[in-house]
């Protein structure tokens, strides 16, 4: 992988991102971009993003840097050629995919955006990718980030969406690995960064949306949220949109912007009342449901829709009923993407998806859910399937909120506990730089205390013994929020942590 200075001058002007350009090598040459000084080598050119200081140029410099592609204009790099720009992250987007040769045109891509579900859906759909392509599918989700089928090739993501030279090195691993498919989520954050800049994908899906993810360091408005969100549609060939997410004039307004009628699909659960008079392509049904299976029955509507031919039955052996939503995106994704009806009612049936509840049983105190439900939205259909599941005597939830960020969460899990708790254990996320107990105040704020009884307890594993040991035989005990994530996000440090399920485990042997 290289780029030479002609190239990297060309692609800027091309998208009219260059402001200045100072080199006196007019032939140099580029073995490696990276906008981290602790992974610079010889010949690097190295970008200048986020949070940057002069220092780290200066770093790069000593390592071998060679230019440097920034907005400002650095004493430190003095010596250096200087590449000035616009904006740094759409230039390192449009570099970043040059360097790496363009990977996402060796991929069929299927990218989900929605408020909840995209981690779900892109399980389903990896799972039923393996099938169609016979293990030739990478996956870059909330999760795993997984390039090949060797154990190296999987790993935990930091982020839903990588910075965009992250991505394409990503991809383009994928594509040396024999990979011919991925299946990605997209963060509305990936476009407000502008991290995906000039990527297209060949299905873009757009699941729901509500609001979250408002505040000083995300959207600043819920409008904001709403558009960067759109943008998935806008850059792709083919749009699946569910109907039954609110917004949906918005939403399919924006996908008809770049994308024809004929290849923009519509679903929803049969008997739904969608929000504008559209004419369903997809349409699905349950028919039978346990808190270990769902069953559901998909229909074809429209000429496109019986094209994708995916009639017929399916098995989830993931609860809940509104995992067949997500479900039923994943096959009409699939579909497209040349999977069969066999491939996809094969694979359903073993997806696994870390995380999403998670059972752990325990012989005198009340079962124990864990998911990773992390807003209103989801924390609620999560304790209605449960309480329509369960003849559970009380709903006890342990739960908190991430710092620095979804600062509208905090609103949204105080009314989910008023709404379908009875006891609310309010402890640590992922606080990053703010104070946990602080934030457990904010959800206290809005829980409704004539119907909820409240404890704080900030250290997480005490919270869920606190909670398993409170329960009785007939009480169901939900964690939520951090599924199998193995750390927690503290004052800018990725600190080690067992897990929820673990935890879980450990206190149920214990008792």
């Amino acid at each position: 992988m290289s780029l030479d200075i002609t190239q990297v001058v060309t692609l800027l002007r091309e998208h009219d991102l260059l402001t200045a350009v100072t080199t006196s090598e007019h032939d140099q040459k580029f073995s490696h971009v990276t906008y981290n000084s602790k992974t610079v080598q010889p010949d690097t050119l190295f970008f200048c993003k986020g949070n940057f200081k002069a220092a780290y140029l200066a770093d790069a410099k000593r390592a071998g840097a060679t230019a440097y592609v920034s907005e400002t204009r650095y004493n430190e790099g003095e010596g250096m050629t200087s590449i000035l720009v616009s904006d740094i992250q759409k230039a390192m987007s449009i570099l970043g995919a040059a360097f790496y040769d363009y990977p996402q045109n060796e991929l069929f891509v299927i990218a989900f955006t929605g408020t909840k579900g995209k981690t779900t859906s892109s399980y389903f759909t990896y799972g039923i990718e393996r099938e169609h392509t016979h293990d030739r599918v990478a996956l870059f989700s909330t999760i795993d980030r997984i390039v090949g089928n060797a154990p190296e090739d999987r790993f935990k993501s930091h982020l839903t969406t990588p910075e965009s030279l992250d991505l394409f090195h990503d991809m383009r691993h994928a594509v040396d690995n024999g990979m011919t498919h991925l299946v990605m989520e997209v963060s509305s954050q990936a476009y407000k960064k502008n991290r995906v800049y000039g990527l297209r994908y060949n299905v873009g899906i757009f699941l729901n949306i509500t609001p979250d993810h408002i505040g000083e360091n995300e959207h600043p408005t819920f409008a904001d949220y709403l558009h960067c969100k759109e943008q998935l549609l806008v850059n792709s060939d083919k749009c699946i949109i569910n109907a039954e997410t609110d917004h949906l004039a918005d939403i399919y307004y924006a996908a008809k912007t770049t994308t024809q009628p004929e290849n923009i699909y519509l679903y929803a659960r049969e008997g739904t009342k969608v929000q504008m008079p559209l004419d369903l392509d997809v349409t699905f049904k349950n028919t039978n449901e346990t808190l270990h299976q769902s069953d559901f029955q998909v229909s074809a509507l429209s000429d496109k829709g019986k094209v994708l031919a995916i009639d017929g039955s399916y098995e989830l052996h993931i609860a809940g009923d509104f995992n067949e939503s997500n479900a039923v995106s994943s096959i009409m994704a699939s579909a497209l993407a040349g999977a069969s009806y066999e491939d996809a009612k094969t694979a359903l049936t073993g997806v696994h998806v870390p995380g999403r509840m998670e059972m752990v049983t325990s012989k005198d105190h009340g079962t124990i859910y864990i998911d990773y439900a992390h807003n209103y939205a989801s924390l609620k259909a999560l304790l209605t399937f449960l309480e329509a599941q369960t003849d559970a005597g009380r709903v006890i939830v342990v739960v908190g909120s991430t710092g620095n960020k979804g600062v509208s969460r905090r609103a949204g899990f105080g009314k989910a506990l008023s709404e379908k708790a009875n006891i609310a254990i309010l402890t640590t996320d992922d606080p990053a730089f703010e104070d946990p107990k602080k934030i457990a105040k904010e959800i206290d704020a809005h829980i409704d205390h004539d119907r909820v009884q409240v404890k704080f307890v900030m250290d997480r594993a005490t919270a869920i013994k606190t909670a398993i040991e409170m329960s009785t035989k007939d009480d169901i005990v939900v964690l939520a929020g951090k599924g199998e994530d193995a750390y927690q996000k503290i004052n800018g440090v990725d600190t080690p942590y067992p897990t929820d399920v673990t935890i879980a485990k450990q206190v149920v042997e214990e008792l």
